[in-house]
């Protein structure tokens, strides 16, 4: 079974906010450190988000076996 599309894209967007937070951290840029830290907040929502389409998807093919 494939993988949902929003949890591929919501781990990406994680890591993409993992490396913000630690590029504002190594340059003092807080607006970059917090907009990485929001990133993966979003990242996070839309991997879980992924995992609950999952779920129903495979919910559904078990019921039809």
């Amino acid at each position: 079974m494939a993988v949902d599309k929003d949890r591929v894209e919501g781990s990406a967007t994680n890591m993409g906010g993992k490396l913000k937070e630690g590029l504002g951290r190594m340059t003092g840029d807080s607006k970059l450190e917090a907009e990485g830290k929001g990133d993966q907040v979003k990242g996070k929502i839309q991997n879980a988000i992924g995992g609950v389409k999952d779920a129903l998807k495979e919910d559904r093919t078990d019921r039809r076996t």
